[in-house]
This record gives C-alpha cells, structure tokens and sequence, in this order.
C-alpha cells in the first residue's frame, strides 16, 4: 500500500510540476493583451469587491454541504454502500462529474485556445484542447494501472509468503501420516482462500481510494480556475449570475466526491482534510484572482494558453474517471447485472446529474 501511494503521490507531483514549469508567463501580463467586450456600465470595482467577498463565503459553505453530505448519509440504512439505493445515487453523482468535464471543462478549454487573441500558428491549425484531453486520459489510466498492479504484486508476494510459511505439528516432527498430509493439504487451501479474500477486499478498497485522489485531483485543478477568473474580473453582471451558478454547481460535484471519499473508507481526520480540501479551492481561486487583479489579464496569450491547457487537462481526468472508474465499474458490477431494474433507475439517475449539471452550463 506504501508502495503504491508514494508511486501515485510521485505520479501527480511531475504531472503538476510540468503543467506549472512549462508556462511561467502565466500570471504576468503579456506583451500582447487582447482587450475584452465588456459593457462598461456593468464595471464598478468597489461593488465587485463586495460580490467577491459574498462568493468566497457563499461557495465555501455550499461546497462543505455537498462534499460533507455523503458522510452523514451513511448513517441512513438505505444509503449503506451495499444497498441499491447507495448504487442510484452514486450513479446521480457520477452523472454530475460527467457532465463536468464534458459542459463545462472541456468547452472553456476550446473557446480559450480559440481565441482570436492567440496566433494564427499554431493554436488555429491544430487542435490542442483535444490532445491534451486524450493524453491526460492516457496518463490517467497509467497512474491507475500502474498503481494497482504494483499493490497487487505485492499482495501476492505476502500472500506466497504466508501459504509457504505454513506447517502442521505432524510435518514439523517429521511424521510421514496421510492423515497430516491431508490436514496440511487442507490447512493450506483454507489459509490460501482467505488470504484471497483479503487480498481481493484490499484491492477494492485501493481503487476506491486512488478514484478519490485522482478525482479530487481533477475538481480542484478546474475550481482554482473558475475562481481565479471569478476574482479577476470587476464586472459585476458577470459576477451575479457566477456566484448562484458556482454555489449549486460546487455543492452537486461535491456530492459526487463525497461519496468517492466514502467508499475509500478514511479515518474523519483524511475525510476532513479532503474535504476542506475541496471546499476551499475555488474561494481560494477567487481570492488570488482579487490579489493579481492587477497583473493577471484573463485575455493575455499567457494566461489563455496556460488555463485553456490545464482545463484541458482536467476534461480528460474527470472524463476517464467518470466513465471507466466510476459508471463501467458499477453499470459492469454483479449487484448492477444481477438487475435490470436498478440498471434502468440507475440510468435515470445518471442522466439526471448529467442534464442538471449541463443547465448550469448556460451560466458556470
């Protein structure tokens, strides 16, 4: 498990360190600066600043709520993990993380590296957002992949270890008896069973809790981004129809990770710091728009190149994790193929989290 996570932590840290090191412009105004369409009666700063400050809080709270929700659902026995009700509204959360990346990540990624403020050469003559995308899929499905396997190993190393490991009183005095012969044989097929089970169950557990990293991974990478837009601007109409679209939209995808951190079974005191976490990324995104308001220009080439590319990024995350880890895995379950009665509400529930999500599309 140590092994495992430190391969993950490593994995994530260079993904990071990359995305940051390859544009260092992205937080200094360019020399080119494209000048935005903004109606000027709508610009106040003063009555903006006020509005940034009822959206860190606002967002914050709503954010809590949603991610927290999940942990006390637990204590409802319908909505235990086993249950099928658990199943439909994972399914609802699920829909919601979709629609994410699909509505509303992938979207601002195109339009910004679209731009007219971007040369001709190379941004116009290649598609870019839908590279990044597919290779953040890819390095998605590595670190997944990799992750497990080493655990696996591992595990079946242990596990060998265990099973040799194993002797009856009769073989250790040396007793040639078909009678010990045959309790070893069956000490040894009863030990190798459980450790099986173990094995499996720890295994399961592992990819519930590499889904939570990554997925969390994912939403705050796209939440620091909406909210350093969200603090950079002083147009107030803009400002308005955000922060009631950002609080509905922070609560419903914290549903969704909530109840990924719920089936990675951590202590409160992991479930705390992620939620905090997630909680505030985006009033931390709005407070650092507020305080490089000032340098940073949401139409410079830097910054559209540097937040369309990390957007992107994030699409191809949420995107794979939402249809391979979370939708295949349970739609492909037994409990799910055992009945096509939860199947058919849980695609009822899915699409549900996937059209609400994509109605608030029209304003975050």
């Amino acid at each position: 498990m140590t092994n495992s996570h430190v391969i993950f932590s490593a994995s994530i840290a260079l993904f990071l360190l990359l995305s940051i090191s390859h544009f260092p412009g992205a937080l200094s105004q360019s020399v080119k600066v494209c000048k935005s369409k903004s109606n000027n009666t709508c610009i106040d700063k003063d009555k903006a600043l006020d509005l940034k400050l009822i959206a860190i809080f606002s967002i914050l709270i709503t954010s809590l709520i949603g991610v927290c929700l999940p942990f006390f659902a637990r204590s409802v026995p319908a909505f235990q993990p086993e249950k099928s009700h658990f199943l439909i509204v994972k399914s609802f959360a699920s829909g919601i993380i979709l629609s994410t990346g699909f509505m509303h990540v992938l979207p601002d990624s195109f339009d910004m590296l679209s731009s007219p403020c971007l040369n001709n050469n190379p941004w116009h003559k290649f598609p870019f957002t839908g590279f990044v995308a597919m290779i953040s899929a890819v390095f998605t499905l590595m670190v997944d992949s990799i992750t497990t396997s080493v655990f696996t190993k591992s595990g079946k190393r242990d596990l060998s270890a265990d099973v040799a490991s194993v002797e009856t009183p009769d073989q250790e005095i040396g007793h040639v008896q078909v009678h010990g012969h045959g309790h070893s044989h069956a000490l040894h097929h009863n030990l190798q069973g459980e450790n099986d089970k173990e094995l499996g169950s720890d295994l399961q557990l592992l990819r519930y809790r590499v889904i939570a990293i990554v997925l969390e991974l994912g939403i705050v990478v796209h939440s620091i981004v909406i909210g350093l837009s969200v603090g950079a601007t002083n147009n107030t109409c803009t400002i308005k129809g955000l922060v009631a679209a950002l609080c509905f939209h922070q609560m419903f995808e914290g549903m969704g990770l909530g109840g990924c951190i719920l089936q990675a079974e951590y202590g409160w005191v992991k479930k705390a710091v992620m939620a905090f976490f997630f909680a505030v990324t985006t009033p931390f995104g709005v407070a650092l728009g507020m305080a490089l308001s000032k340098t940073y220009k949401e139409n410079s080439p830097d910054s559209l190149i540097t937040v369309g590319l990390l957007n992107a990024s994030s699409a191809g995350l949420l995107i794979y994790m939402a249809l391979v880890d979370l939708l295949a895995a349970d739609f492909m379950g037994q409990k799910m193929q055992k009945s096509i009665k939860l199947q058919l509400k849980s695609y009822v529930a899915v699409l549900l989290g996937a059209g609400g999500m994509s109605v608030m599309a029209k304003w975050a």
